[in-house]
Formats: C-alpha cells, structure tokens, sequence
C-alpha cells in the first residue's frame, strides 16, 4: 500500500505491463482484489482508492470527474508508469473514458466494464432519485435494494457471507464523500466524447445490469471507433465479486491478443 502526495492510497502487485484498475462508487481498491490476484502474474497492477473512498483522503469540496482522472494521473506518475493499460467499473468506468480521450498518450487498451453512457431522461431521474434517497435518509436507504439489483439469484443463495461485507462496505463509506462523488457519477455524461477514444477498447456488461445496460454498452461499441463488446449472460451489476474468473479471462485475453477487430460484437 502506498500514498500519493495529495493523499491518494494504491496498491501494487504482480509483474508485467503495467494495468491500472479503477473501482465503482461506493467502494474501494478491494473491489478488484480477486479479479487482480488471477492477473498478476501477467501484469504489474495498480489498484487505487478513489478519493472519498477506502484509505484515500475523503472529499471535502465540489469535485468533477476530472479531479478523479487527474488524481489516476498523478498515481501514475509517481508510481513511475509512463503507459499503462486501464480498466475501470462503473463510476471507473466513467473516469476511464475521461482519462482515454484526455491522456491519449499514457493508455495503450482501455476495458469500459459496466459503465454508463447515453443515459435517457428516466435512466438519470432514478439516478438522481437514488441520491436524494441517500441524502434523506442515509445508506440504508438504498442497499435494500443491492441484493436483486447487484447479484444473480443463485449468487445470492450461496454467497451470503460475500454480499453482507459488500454492504457492510456500503453501509460504512464517509456519507458526504459517497454523496459527492454519486453526484458526478450521476451528472457525467460524456457520450459525446466516445469517438475521441482511439485505443483499443473492450467493453462489457451484465445481460441483466439495470443500471449501466446492455443498451448503453451497445451504445459505446458503436461510437468507439476501435472496440469489441461482450454482454456477460445472466450476470448484472456486481460481476467483479460474482464472476471475477470471468472477468479476469475477458481482461487478460484482450489485453494480451496481437490484434484487435473494430466492430466486432460478440455475445456470450
């Protein structure tokens, strides 16, 4: 574990071409734990704590989504990695087309994993609800609701343990942080920017995700010019604790494959 000038902790493990990993709102580095642990011995892994979140320094002032771009850069920097490549979730996944289209030249293979674009007027006002449930009535509000929206049905049946310490997780964040940093997740929108993105890009959901929806990712593939799509069957939001096998496949086989065709769509 380290931490950056302007208090940003991040992890580093494994050898190889340097991945950057970039968590969801809500959570911390430990997100991406399993699905690092099946990559590190291909790739050098840093996994950093969003500001507001986990072990970093928490948000005390208006921020944007450029305050966690620029704060992925400045790890970077003083992890001393020039180019990296860089997968993010959810909120990450947002930071990630940022930081594509913004640092062009510090990324090599970008992975957009259940991430959100081309939000319609009722996907942004349940968004947006979410967090006025939050600020009306604190974070038991809204994970209720985790265990149907987040995991599939048979994972909820054997996983009890695993999904009581991700809301526990939840239930524990700094509120005004969460709040902040849910506000920019759900204001940012930066679909008009995709066709910017020139590395190679792999995006992907869960068939069942509510929220960051095959519709959406379809929507990325089509405006990224260089990009594949997988729709993950079954799964919803929270594949990184419910299928970080897969996960790591799909990330380690694009990262790691000569070539990359645009356009290609598969499924399954």
């Amino acid at each position: 574990m380290q931490t950056s000038d302007k208090q940003i902790t991040y992890y580093r493990e494994g050898h190889g071409t340097p991945l950057v990993l970039v968590h969801g709102v809500g959570a911390s580095a430990e997100s991406w734990g399993a699905v690092a642990d099946r990559l590190k011995d291909r790739f050098d892994i840093i996994r950093p704590d969003l500001r507001g979140h986990g072990r970093s320094a928490q948000i005390d002032a208006p921020i944007t989504i450029d305050t966690f771009a620029d704060d992925i850069i400045r790890v970077m920097d003083e992890a001393g990695v020039e180019k990296a490549h860089l997968a993010g979730f959810s909120l990450g996944g947002l930071i990630t087309q940022r930081l594509a289209v913004g640092w062009p030249d510090r990324f090599e293979r970008i992975v957009i994993l259940s991430a959100v674009a081309g939000r319609t007027e009722e996907e942004r006002a349940k968004v947006v609800a979410r967090l006025q449930m939050i600020r009306d009535g604190g974070m038991k509000a809204i994970t209720g609701a985790a265990r149907e929206r987040w995991f599939t049905p048979e994972f909820v049946r054997d996983n009890e343990a695993a999904i009581l310490h991700r809301i526990a997780e939840l239930e524990a964040v700094h509120v005004p942080s969460y709040l902040e940093a849910y506000r920019v997740f759900s204001q940012t929108e930066l679909v008009e920017t995709l066709d910017q993105i020139r590395q190679p890009t792999l995006v992907m959901t869960g068939e069942n995700d509510v929220g960051s929806n095959p519709r959406m990712s379809e929507t990325m593939h089509r405006l990224i010019p260089n990009s594949e799509l997988e729709i993950l069957p079954r799964l919803k939001h929270s594949v990184l604790l419910e299928a970080p096998d897969l996960i790591a496949e799909k990330i380690g086989t694009f990262l790691t494959k000569t070539t990359t065709n645009a356009q290609e769509v598969q499924h399954g």
